[in-house]
């Protein structure tokens, strides 16, 4: 009899340290792969001694392992970047509701859902050959498909995500018929057929072989803060163009994540996303990669970002990128935008 209250002490001291383990332990499915997020993940770990086991990969292949691991996943946190992307995970009803009162009071409403939150913005600018193209003639989205532009738009896949989430963004403040005829109306434009990523169309206005072409803020400004020579001279030959500001503001997508509904480390999990909100994350994310904080009071001391100056946001809510998306595709498709 006397083994009973030892068998139970033991038991409970077992408890007690599954409990201690679930506290130091996060498991992150992140689809962010930039270096510079070794530091911020880093950082969380020095503050909180939480420990960070990560999985990398694309995210589709991501949302399907989760999918597939059901109630057995040990995901805490997905991380990703686009709206549309977040908005997936959300449709396969893989997040747990997100409760903060410090995320709530930090991040602005437009850029978080009911169960997950954006933690840093990238904008998508106009980028223009100064010697080809007039900057007056490219302030806006709309005027990239201006039959004055024939032969001179470059583009990356209208399938991308960045695209993609334009489009969205058109569809939701202009409607489906003008954003079909834009759409068409980029297509005439094509100086060749859409390939490549965004930092092969800067390089491609740079050298002539486009006069304008689209790209997320934080390619052009790795290409200024970079010392190689023939990074200079891309710059060199380069005009940017923030998008639309007598208007709706300048398209703008984020970085977000949430927690997974089956995280085995909900209390780490939550500590992870609010971190991500804190000042010294927010900073990671402008100074390591170039993008903006989603907390208006961070002080950011990027010199590519002060280049590029200040500039109006749209404020469309994030859950407008995703609610569009499959109308996006379908009018590309429509149009020819391969």
């Amino acid at each position: 009899m006397k083994l009973i209250p030892v068998l139970l002490a033991a038991t409970l001291a077992s408890l007690g340290n599954v409990a201690l383990a679930q506290e130091k332990i996060l498991n992150l499915y992140s689809a962010r792969h930039y270096q510079t997020d070794e530091a911020l993940y880093a950082n969380f770990t020095k503050q909180t001694g939480i420990r960070i086991n990560r999985i990398e990969g694309k995210e589709d292949e991501l949302l399907e392992r989760i999918k597939n691991e059901g109630s057995n996943s040990p995901a805490d946190v997905f991380l990703t970047v686009d709206a549309a992307r977040l908005a997936k995970a959300h449709e396969l009803g893989l997040f747990a509701p997100l409760k903060s009162t410090l995320l709530e009071k930090s991040i602005p409403a437009h850029l978080r859902t009911d169960d997950w939150a954006s933690f840093s913005t990238r904008a998508r600018v106009i980028v223009y050959n100064k010697a080809r193209v007039k900057a007056e003639d490219v302030q806006n989205y709309a005027d990239l498909a201006n039959p004055k532009l024939k032969g001179k738009f470059c583009s990356r896949s209208g399938s991308h995500p960045y695209n993609l989430s334009l489009m969205a963004s058109v569809i939701s403040h202009e409607g489906e018929a003008k954003a079909e005829q834009w759409a068409r109306g980029l297509v005439a434009n094509f100086a060749r057929s859409p390939k490549g990523g965004d930092t092969d169309q800067i390089k491609a206005v740079a050298a002539g072989e486009c006069g304008v072409a689209i790209s997320n803020s934080y390619y052009v400004a790795r290409l200024m803060r970079s010392t190689k020579p023939e990074d200079i001279k891309i710059i060199e030959q380069i005009g940017i163009v923030w998008p639309n500001q007598a208007t709706t503001g300048a398209h703008i997508n984020v970085s977000g994540g949430g927690v997974l509904k089956n995280a085995p480390h909900k209390e780490a999990a939550i500590k992870f996303l609010e971190y991500l909100a804190s000042d010294d994350a927010q900073r990671y994310f402008a100074d390591g990669n170039n993008e903006w904080p989603v907390v208006a009071s961070v002080k950011v001391e990027n010199p590519a970002l002060a280049k590029l100056g200040k500039f109006k946001a749209d404020a469309l809510p994030v859950n407008n990128l995703a609610m569009y998306q499959a109308k996006a595709q379908i009018i590309f498709d429509r149009a020819g935008f391969k």
